[in-house]
């Protein structure tokens, strides 16, 4: 069973779960959310729906239009495309609900809609994005977001960071840790033997030698060269404005970018909605969709659910293989 977080309610996180649900599926899934903004959200969207309240070892719906929801309440109005702080509360109750529901076993995986990171913040709580807080949450010391499509898989080695301060959190122990959970999790979650991983530069053409930046001297080849000598499938640094090439990506099973917007356009834009956020690392499995809250289209039936679908679809298939 995996349980589903819509995200945030003034978003487009409720038009894709309640459109989701419009279908007979073959996965179980429980959604945490307020019911009431729910039901207000698919009145809107003239989807109707039967709101089943979820009940800890009974089964869940499977059937089209029937949804099993645990009901966490929000105190805001459920008004599509207004952000409203008075939500924020509920809405971290409906994540921390469903992560300790992941650690007690109860549910298998975590699937969770978009978060509007500045509403969150707004209301007191420093907020990074959905990473790190499971991260904190589930008492991990450090985890990997990578994002994945039919075509590729992009890792990241720093994640919501102003870029100036990029450089600054690239340490030899943050880039080798995180390569080791990349390579230990495609093992574990993909069930691949000798995962491949190309790793990019930080500087353009991956420093010229040292006349463009040392961070590649100093962080990036000493650590690819002690995974290349314990025998991991490690190359890099590459020079990020080639390596995204069918030269360096065939037979390749993740890159591992330095900073966000080093590898996350490319993923996007090779297959914008068919890519899932994946979570490494963590006791869990969880994924996410690719994509933001969308405000400006949030009520009008426009959201494409396609990133969600992946987003079950990857989530169920590594559940499956852990309990294979």
């Amino acid at each position: 069973m995996l349980v589903l977080t819509p995200g945030e309610p003034a978003g487009i996180g409720l038009d894709i779960t309640l459109a989701y649900f419009s279908h007979p599926r073959d996965t179980a899934v429980v959604v945490v959310s307020d019911v009431n903004h729910l039901r207000a959200r698919a009145a809107v969207l003239g989807l109707a729906m039967a709101f089943h309240p979820y009940e800890v070892g009974q089964p869940v719906p499977m059937a089209a239009a029937a949804m099993a929801v645990l009901h966490t309440r929000f105190e805001g109005k459920p008004r599509a495309g207004e952000l409203d702080v008075t939500n924020v509360p509920g809405l971290l109750s409906a994540l921390d609900r469903s992560i300790d529901g992941c650690l007690a076993g109860e549910f298998q995986g975590l699937v969770t809609g978009p978060m509007q990171k500045s509403i969150v913040n707004d209301a007191g709580v420093a907020f990074q994005g959905h990473t790190e807080y499971l991260a904190h949450k589930s008492g991990v010391v450090d985890v990997v977001m990578m994002l994945a499509n039919r075509k590729m898989r992009v890792a990241l080695a720093t994640t919501h960071l102003p870029l100036r301060a990029v450089s600054a959190n690239l340490t030899v122990e943050r880039l080798e840790g995180r390569l080791r959970i990349l390579h230990r999790e495609l093992k574990h979650r993909f069930g691949i033997n000798n995962p491949c991983i190309r790793v990019a530069g930080l500087n353009p053409h991956a420093g010229e030698h040292g006349h463009l930046g040392d961070e590649e001297i100093s962080v990036i080849t000493p650590v690819c060269e002690r995974l290349r000598q314990e025998g991991l499938d490690v190359s890099g640094p590459l020079p990020a404005d080639t390596l995204f090439t069918k030269r360096y990506l065939a037979n390749c099973d993740a890159v591992m970018a330095m900073y966000h917007d080093q590898g996350l356009p490319v993923l996007k834009y090779s297959g914008f909605g068919e890519a899932v956020n994946i979570t490494l690392g963590l006791p869990f499995v969880r994924t996410s969709v690719d994509h933001g809250t969308a405000l400006d289209i949030a009520g009008t039936g426009r959201a494409d659910l396609s990133s969600l679908v992946e987003a079950i679809s990857a989530a169920n298939e590594m559940t499956t293989r852990e309990s294979a």
